[in-house]
């Protein structure tokens, strides 16, 4: 039987007691070891089994170094989201579709604990004052957390897992995210350096197709990564550079923004820049380093229509710098040559909805040419 909340904090309490008096090292074999002699100790006399008491070692691990109840979660490959709404409330997205976990929280202090726990061993800082923080593990999941008062019903936690996997066009073929025609077409734009731009919803896949296209760049290229988390796996690309944003510190110092790097990026002598995604500011820099000698660029964002993704870019360069709006719509269509959107399904299946060519604008409105390869 799995031991209530206040045992548990008992017993992490005392192994990190015997921690301190031992000097014991970082080292996860140890602290399983000082878990598993803590749990013997407590369970003296008792008839808990073998099975039982590693199951309360492995709970109390997970407390001290992984995400607590969701680390089974975190362990399983075909999970690629996690989403936590407060301690009772815990979902998860297989093969693009959500249901609901049988997971649970004790209470709102046991899953307000653990983020602030969690966030804390990667010098990330979340408390009432600072509500909101993002981070990234060290194998690329993207984990978001919102705490009281921001979040009235307890906290919020969301995990984007990284599932390392780097399909291939073929494979998206394979797959019907993609028609050969388009992937075709696509290889062919990349290979020839058009500036290309990614968009869709969250979750569509705009990372994972970005990843695919960067394999049809020839190898002799100079390849610029930008980020504010490093997700793009670039291979067969032998001079390539990944720079990956900042956020400020606790004291608000040390900001590295997207902006920033791509401005770095422009003294680095790039053949081409690739940035993760756009949602602000960057947007300029970006559109600037497009125009002005790297074709073949190529990035993502958020938005549920290609016509709609080239309005909020426009609308991001005007929040950046005061222009006309017919002098933007010139500004975004000579950098951009493509645009595809990517969708999600209401049966969680991601495809390519869109691809179209952005013609030179000289109007009030952007104008594109829809490419029709079979969708």
């Amino acid at each position: 039987m799995m031991p209530d909340y206040a045992t548990r904090q008992r017993l992490i309490d005392r192994v990190l007691q015997l921690q301190d008096v031992r000097t014991e090292p970082d080292d996860d074999k140890k602290l399983r070891k000082l878990i598993l002699n803590v749990v013997l100790d407590h369970y003296a006399g008792s008839r808990l089994g073998v099975l039982e008491m590693q199951a309360i070692v492995d709970r109390l691990f997970h407390a001290m170094r992984g995400l607590d109840v969701l680390q089974p979660l975190m362990d399983d490959p075909e999970v690629t989201e996690i989403m936590v709404n407060g301690p009772h409330q815990v979902f998860v997205e297989i093969a693009g579709r959500i249901s609901p976990s049988a997971l649970q929280f004790d209470h709102a202090e046991h899953l307000g604990g653990m983020i602030s726990r969690y966030f804390g061993q990667a010098n990330r800082l979340i408390n009432e004052k600072e509500p909101i923080a993002s981070l990234r593990l060290p194998d690329g999941c993207r984990v978001h957390a919102v705490l009281p008062p921001v979040a009235p019903e307890g906290p919020i936690l969301s995990i984007r897992k990284f599932t390392g996997v780097r399909p291939e066009l073929s494979e998206l073929v394979s797959v019907g995210f993609i028609s050969q025609a388009a992937a075709d077409y696509l290889a062919n734009a990349v290979k020839t350096r058009q500036n290309l731009f990614i968009s869709g919803g969250t979750g569509t896949g705009k990372t994972t197709f970005l990843n695919a296209l960067s394999a049809c760049i020839p190898a002799q290229e100079r390849v610029i990564t930008i980020e504010d988390s490093a997700e793009l796996d670039l291979q067969g690309l032998p001079n390539k550079v990944r720079l990956e944003s900042r956020q400020p510190g606790p004291d608000q110092k040390g900001e590295v923004s997207l902006g920033l790097l791509i401005q770095s990026a422009l003294r680095m002598r790039p053949d081409r820049i690739l940035v993760g995604e756009v949602r602000g500011a960057e947007v300029f820099a970006m559109l600037q380093a497009m125009n002005t000698g790297h074709p073949g660029s190529m990035s993502t964002g958020h938005a549920n229509s290609a016509q709609e993704m080239l309005e909020r870019l426009g609308l991001m360069v005007l929040m950046e710098i005061h222009l006309p709006w017919d002098a933007i719509i010139r500004l975004v269509s000579t950098a951009l040559q493509l645009i595809v959107h990517l969708e999600r399904t209401p049966e969680g299946l991601r495809r390519v909805s869109q691809i179209c060519r952005i013609k030179p604008g000289s109007g009030s409105v952007f104008e594109l040419e829809p490419i029709l390869l079979n969708h």
